[in-house]
């Protein structure tokens, strides 16, 4: 979940984590520690959403004005990544952004109030327990993930802002299943289970512990640790665009992709950048054999039919279809 979760951050274009797993194995908090680990990030100043002045084609239409010649080059800060909470029961004004009731009473204004995706542009948008996301929420953010922008047309107004995260949830498969639709907007699917060594389940609930017992100093001793993976996270997003990809080992990622069975070939483009990402992260210079082991299971599990004569579970068929192309 760990890697998963670095790898998107890394190349926020493979497209979002997906956790699935036991309940009380520590999902959510994995999620919600990214916010400590990553970078700050440049942005417009008094922008609502965040516009990245380095990206003139993504701004917001107030920002889009910046671009013009005769204006003055735009004023910028330092701003935490945004790790925003979706919570199931919200509503569909409170997800998208709504007239800002307040001034249109105050002072008779139409304007708009943004939502959780404007806040969570550039960033991450989570979702605890997402098989159970109401489906009309479901179809908003496949059409937003899928278009990289909110358009907003009711009660008089028309928005049209960015609104480019990357899609983060979790949830017990046991509670019910995902919308295939919304399944294959994941990049990445990792299983989280319930630890079965004894050691590690004493390790884990001692932090869990100490944790409790005191934050603030729990926090401080393992500050060296994030600081170090601060750093490898920065360093592996300046090696990404450096890291070479060989026809050879696009073909190894296609093959194992036909072997499998994927539809489309969202398979394909997902296993290359988060192979690219995962050598990046390693500093490596290539692509190899072993950076497309570590990564096929998470890309490609969720993207399998099912097949009635085989029983074996999609981690179990990817692991032998990598070890029949690649070796053990």
């Amino acid at each position: 979940m760990k890697t998963a979760i670095l790898i998107a951050a890394i190349d926020p274009s493979i497209g979002g984590v997906l956790v699935l797993g036991d309940r009380g194995t520590g999902k959510s908090t994995a999620v919600r520690a990214l916010a400590a680990l990553l970078p700050r990030m440049r942005a417009v100043n008094g922008c609502r959403y965040s516009c990245d002045p380095a990206d003139p084609a993504s701004r917001c239409a107030d920002c889009a004005s910046l671009r013009a010649p005769d204006q003055p080059p735009a004023k910028t800060h330092l701003v935490p990544v945004p790790v925003v909470d979706l919570p199931l029961g919200a509503t569909e004004d409170r997800v998208v952004g709504a007239l800002d009731l307040e001034r249109a009473l105050s002072q008779g204004v139409k304007a708009f109030e943004p939502g959780l995706l404007a806040q969570a542009n550039r960033g991450f948008l989570y979702i605890d327990e997402v098989n159970l996301l109401e489906d009309h929420l479901v179809d908003l953010l496949i059409d937003v993930a899928a278009s990289g922008e909110n358009v907003v047309e009711r009660e008089g107004l028309s928005v049209r802002h960015p609104a480019r995260f990357v899609l983060v949830g979790s949830g017990n498969p046991e509670e019910g299943e995902l919308r295939p639709q919304l399944l294959d907007r994941f990049g990445l699917s990792v299983e989280v289970k319930t630890p079965e060594l004894l050691t590690e389940r004493i390790e884990v609930v001692r932090r869990r512990d100490a944790f409790e017992q005191d934050r603030e100093a729990f926090i401080a001793s393992w500050q060296k640790e994030d600081e170090r993976i601060r750093r490898k996270l920065v360093a592996a997003r300046k090696r990404l665009l450096e890291v070479v990809i060989s026809d050879a080992a696009r073909e190894r990622a296609s093959s194992l992709c036909m072997a499998l069975g994927t539809d489309g070939l969202r398979g394909d483009l997902t296993l290359i950048r988060a192979a690219r990402a995962m050598a990046a992260l390693n500093g490596d210079a290539s692509v190899t054999d072993a950076h497309f082991k570590r990564v096929a299971g998470p890309a490609l599990r969720h993207r399998l039919r099912r097949n009635p004569l085989d029983n074996a579970g999609s981690t179990a068929r990817v692991d032998r279809a990598v070890a029949e192309l690649m070796g053990a």
